[in-house]
């Protein structure tokens, strides 16, 4: 910063200088039309409205759920027979980035990875092998990501994104097959009225609710004043925005999340398919720590949108349920430390 306010200076007294200099013949024998038209110059739709929330490069985070109920779990080996079971909790680290390749006004591209790992913790070492492979090895989710920002002029642009994750309850690393592969994208068509306005219309494919749907997206990033916003990318997520300043910000709102688990198990195909999905009501508040490293703080209830236990699974055909389970909705709590961009 001081050696930018340097230069800054020391550019302004060297354009004085030469103003000085130039006398008023030499000013009137400029032909100003060796300039060009500064109009002629085409201007693109930039990615983001004024004051919205920083986008993440670098994030690692850790998320905590408290003590829940799962009903109706079958008691192996007699699946007639359903038991309730009580964790005590429902935690793990989470961590992603998203490093751009490309970045210029015409077009910017970027690349991510990201992992979740939820931990589940029983009150009792339960003698059920479902529970019991949950409890030990916990639910993973890792995955390669991409997204392309494309404005075609001032006013219009397009984004692309896309998603491959890996999702199972994992023994060993051997474990790991395509059965546990979920993709997902997202198309937008959208329009950018004014730097504190910009909205769209598309299509996603996305396992947020647990399965596999096909459904509308609208997305809608809006700056009334200084100080309220709202960014919606609705049905996965919508929040209202307060601005304490450019560096102190809270939002209120939901995000819907979700995917499908594979897991090993000794039901009658020898696999099973967890397809969870929750929907977090909740608040959040970022805040700059230092240069671009920022703060986030959530905190909200996990409502059990589902948690349905598949048999057989094929997105192209019919689904067996094995069980479902109408989880308790217990309060959760998420803190990360995040790279931002400027």
């Amino acid at each position: 910063m001081h050696r930018f306010i340097w230069i800054c200076t020391a550019m302004l007294f060297t354009q004085v200088s030469l103003a000085q200099v130039i006398d008023s013949t030499e000013e009137e024998s400029i032909d100003y039309s060796n300039f060009g038209d500064a109009g002629g110059v085409k201007r693109y739709a930039t990615q983001k409205t004024i004051n919205q929330t920083p986008n993440r490069i670098i994030s690692i985070g850790y998320e905590y759920q408290s003590a829940f109920d799962m009903p109706n779990v079958p008691a192996y080996p007699d699946n007639s027979i359903r038991k309730t079971f009580n964790a005590q909790r429902f935690s793990g680290i989470r961590a992603q980035v998203n490093v751009p390749i490309v970045s210029n006004t015409k077009i910017i591209w970027q690349m991510g990875a990201n992992y979740w790992r939820s931990g589940v913790n029983f009150k009792a070492s339960p003698a059920n092998d479902f529970i019991a492979a949950l409890g030990t090895y916990g639910m993973h989710s890792a995955g390669i990501n991409t997204t392309v920002f494309k404005p075609l002029n001032e006013k219009n642009f397009l984004i692309f994104q896309a998603s491959a994750d890996i999702n199972g309850v994992f023994e060993r690393f051997n474990d790991i097959n395509a059965k546990a592969l979920t993709i997902s994208g997202t198309a937008i068509y959208g329009w950018k009225p004014s730097d504190k306005n910009m909205y769209g219309f598309g299509v996603a494919r996305t396992y947020r609710a647990g399965q596999v749907i096909h459904v509308p997206v609208v997305l809608w990033n809006k700056t009334f004043n200084d100080q309220w916003g709202m960014e919606l990318l609705l049905p996965a997520r919508a929040h209202l925005r307060y601005n304490f300043s450019t560096s102190n910000i809270l939002q209120m709102g939901y995000e819907l999340e979700g995917n499908q688990f594979w897991m090993r198990t000794p039901s009658p195909n020898g696999e099973v398919f967890i397809q969870r999905g929750e929907l977090k009501p909740r608040i959040m508040w970022d805040k700059k720590i230092t240069g671009f490293i920022w703060l986030n703080v959530q905190a909200g209830l996990r409502y059990n949108w589902r948690f349905d236990v598949m048999n057989q699974y094929n997105a192209r055909k019919a689904q067996q349920l094995f069980f479902n389970s109408e989880l308790s909705n217990p309060m959760y709590f998420n803190i990360s430390l995040n790279f931002v961009s400027p």
